[in-house]
């Protein structure tokens, strides 16, 4: 599967390229959908994001290459669509529903700048790429080589391991740990009342419970003081055995990972708050209270909520009409398939 994946973006302006990945339920196993096996099965489509150090560059070459991926935005030039990629929505622009025959797959595809995507993952700007990037992903243009990107990439998994442990009580299995992390960037996400399954973040975590192990796993290690695991135990209502976490939920821990919350994230938890300062005054206040849990919780989702609707709308125009309809349609019936 890799090496189609890798055959399939070949045909893209890949010199400005310094990450590429592929997710979604066409390339992860979720629960419901066909098992992921060498080729996708008939109909799904494959996500893919291109981060680029240069947008303009990428969208005049590729528009060049493949006029038919853009709707009728493509008129108004190269320049206009990277203006409308970085100052609209979540700072990506995406082509939907394009078919690639050779290789038998249909594809989406998003493009954002590499400047956009850093900002994302420390700050949660938008919490928009930063979410699908705390669950597993296909890296097909590894990060490794971008000291500042991987710096990035591992700071945005670790804001989101806190921010669980904070949202979690003192006890808590792996499968509550994973599931409190991918629904981060869905439980404000407005599709999640118009179109998405209500079980998906269920169907994410659950057969990729190994690979959000080791996603996380260096996260893990750097809170070890404030982390314990227990080898053996059972999922809550089920026999089936489960790896026990044990969690230091002092004040002190609690301020710890308060003053480690990305910039926006800050920002949102100072408006949120009963109390009124500066950040220091507000996790000292929000340290001591029972509704920690659900000021967090609040302060996630309205960053998920705004920029889930201004990108939605944004998609309309990158993706025309007929395709977002389209597009809507086959999420539909996954959604009442499963």
């Amino acid at each position: 599967m890799l090496d189609l994946y890798r055959r399939t973006v070949t045909r893209f302006p890949l010199g400005s390229v310094s990450y590429m990945f592929a997710y979604g339920s066409g390339v992860k196993q979720q629960v419901g959908y066909n098992e992921i096996g060498a080729r996708p099965a008939p109909n799904s489509v494959i996500d893919l994001v291109f981060c680029v150090r240069d947008s303009l560059g990428f969208h005049a070459e590729n528009m060049h290459r493949h006029p038919s991926h853009y709707s009728a935005l493509r008129h108004l030039g190269p320049r206009f669509v990277a203006q409308y990629q970085e100052r609209v929505g979540a700072g990506v622009y995406f082509n939907t529903l394009v078919p690639l025959q050779d290789v038998g797959l249909t594809i989406k595809y998003g493009v954002v700048s590499e400047d956009n995507l850093i900002e994302d993952l420390k700050h949660w700007r938008h919490l928009y790429l930063a979410g699908r990037l705390q669950k597993p992903v296909t890296d097909l243009v590894n990060p490794t080589d971008n000291p500042l990107l991987k710096s990035a990439l591992d700071k945005n998994l670790l804001s989101a391991l806190l921010v669980a442990l904070l949202l979690l009580p003192e006890k808590f299995t792996a499968y509550e740990l994973f599931l409190a992390i991918a629904g981060l960037s869905y439980k404000g996400d407005f599709r999640m009342i118009f179109g998405e399954n209500k079980q998906k973040i269920h169907n994410i975590v659950t057969p990729q419970i190994t690979e959000f192990f080791t996603l996380y796993q260096p996260s893990m290690s750097l809170l070890d003081k404030y982390v314990a695991v227990n080898m053996h135990g059972q999922e809550p209502g089920s026999r089936k055995p489960a790896i026990l976490f044990e969690q230091d939920k002092s004040r002190l821990a609690t301020s710890q990972h308060l003053r480690r919350m990305p910039k926006e994230l800050r920002r949102r938890l100072q408006s949120n708050a009963a109390s009124r300062g500066d950040f220091p005054e507000v996790v000292e206040h929000l340290s001591m209270s029972p509704l920690l849990p659900k000021v967090l919780q609040a302060s996630v989702n309205d960053i998920v909520w705004r920029s889930s609707v201004t990108q939605s709308l944004k998609n309309i125009a990158s993706a025309g009409v007929l395709k977002s309809l389209i597009y809507s349609y086959r999420k539909a019936q996954k959604t009442f398939a499963v």
